[in-house]
């Protein structure tokens, strides 16, 4: 039976991990046909902002109801978001259902992880299992554009998110036949209305600052800073609601909890990392190495799949070596990884990028199903749905800001450069030689700003992977 229910999980957290990814290839089809290029940044930040928003309240609510009620809600709402998206004739309607979609997706991966961790309550079991929804997460990012330009060629783009349907109702049947829920006997069940509305007020906010003052370089606006202020403010508002709540939406406690914090703290800096890839690899070969956009994209490859067996061996090697051992092996591994990043050139031997990519997918694979097994060993069962959609949000939260203190730094440096042609087409051959070596030294500048920026980071983990294996010795210590 559990067998039946993790192919269930699997199939969701599949289908809303590549949401993410695979409208990449569609968005020339889709702006040509709706004619909204204008706005196409906001297909992509409209499911992201949702999914963050969406994803503390749905891990409250699976405390409150149970795991499966509010699972199905939310590939309901998935799925619903993709029907619409699907028969979009306007690109304010498709950024709309995109919204709905996000919603949907805020639901799946946090309540996946705490029905994992329900199910298999011996640690090496669950660690296998989150293993192999971390190895779906992975592979979505490759399956995502292979799937959409496959669609998008023979079909229509229409039929990326069509493609959602049978799938998903595959999964929530399943879900409804097979999943038997024990669900934990509450007194009185409150529901922190305000909590839900402040925090999902000041993270718009916040996220909303992030990523136009990304986009538009405008940090020193004052729509920029009155947001971020805004959002401070909330913030401060909704820890004093909290401390009053009877069901806080995130009890505080939580953030005061060491093993928890350490945790969040490790995935806002690993999903940092991954971010810097994703965005600045693709104009390194491009802008830099004079590829083509197919082999820019190609370039990532070797993350996912690497992620892929990274979590599967990380689920295999728990109860042989301890938590901290993968943790700090896996950090280990992204400092290499990010210190390769920044030694190259544009005379780099061509398999460098590949290894240093999968290198980050190694790292990155060893490490994410172990966060979420400490997560929930450090909280009592009916936080844990909490304690995991919070970890959630921050990862999602950390990609934001992550791509805008990136954008930040790679824009000072090639602004600085002073060269106006940065975003043209390399292909065309529209740009004299001699500029164009100039335009791409410039843009090497940046991108070499930026990975020495991941070096930091990658260094951070790993500090951070040794505080902890400290802690945890000096809390077995005390225990004993």
């Amino acid at each position: 039976m559990r067998g039946k229910i993790m192919v269930a999980l699997m199939l969701a957290t599949f289908l809303a991990a590549m949401e993410g990814t695979i409208v990449s290839t569609a968005v020339p089809r889709i702006t040509s046909e709706l004619s909204g290029f204008a706005l196409v940044s906001w297909v992509y930040a409209i499911y992201m902002l949702a999914t963050a928003v969406s994803a503390p309240i749905y891990g409250k609510l699976a405390d409150l109801f149970g795991r499966k009620n509010v699972l199905l809600i939310g590939i309901g709402l998935f799925l619903l978001g993709s029907t619409l998206c699907g028969v979009a004739v306007t690109m304010g309607q498709l950024i709309v259902f995109r919204a709905i979609q996000g919603l949907g997706a805020g639901a799946v991966m946090p309540i996946t992880m705490t029905i994992i961790g329900d199910l298999y309550a011996e640690q090496t079991a669950r660690a296998k299992a989150q293993g192999w929804i971390s190895a779906v997460w992975g592979l979505s990012g490759v399956a995502g554009p292979l799937v959409g330009g496959f669609l998008v060629d023979t079909l229509s783009w229409r039929y990326i998110f069509f493609l959602n349907v049978p799938f998903g109702l595959v999964s929530f049947f399943m879900l409804v036949g097979f999943y038997r829920e024990k669900l934990l006997a509450k007194a009185k069940r409150h529901i922190d209305y305000p909590g839900a509305l402040i925090f999902t007020v000041g993270t718009i906010a916040l996220l909303y600052a992030l990523l136009t003052g990304s986009q538009h370089q405008s940090w020193t606006s004052p729509v920029t800073i009155s947001l971020i202020v805004f959002a401070a403010a909330t913030y401060l508002v909704f820890v004093s609601v909290e401390k009053k709540s009877p069901e806080p939406l995130i009890p505080l406690s939580l953030l005061t909890n060491r093993n928890v914090t350490m945790m969040n703290m490790l995935t806002f800096l690993t999903n940092g990392i991954v971010i810097s890839m994703v965005v600045y690899l693709p104009i390194w070969s491009q802008g830099v190495l004079g590829e083509s956009a197919t082999m820019a994209g190609f370039v990532l490859t070797p993350m996912p799949v690497c992620w892929t067996i990274g979590s599967v061996l990380s689920g295999n090697l728990l109860g042989k070596l301890r938590a901290e051992q993968l943790i700090t092996s896996g950090t280990a591994i992204l400092t290499v990884a990010a210190t390769l990043l920044t030694i190259l050139s544009s005379h780099s031997v061509g398999y460098l990028i590949y290894v240093a990519v999968g290198l980050i997918g190694l790292g990155m694979g060893l490490i994410s199903p172990i966060v979420m097994v400490k997560i929930q060993a450090a909280v009592p069962v009916d936080k844990r749905g909490t304690a995991v959609a919070l970890n959630t949000f921050t990862g999602t939260f950390s990609q934001t800001f992550g791509a805008a203190v990136f954008g930040m730094l790679f824009n000072l440096v090639t602004v600085a450069g002073g060269h106006e042609n940065l975003g043209a087409s390399f292909e065309t051959g529209s740009i004299p030689a001699g500029e164009l070596a100039a335009i791409r030294d410039v843009l090497a500048s940046g991108v070499h700003a930026v990975f020495t920026g991941t070096l930091v980071i990658a260094a951070g983990c790993f500090l951070l992977s040794l505080l902890i294996a400290r802690s945890q010795k000096q809390q077995a210590a005390n225990h004993q």
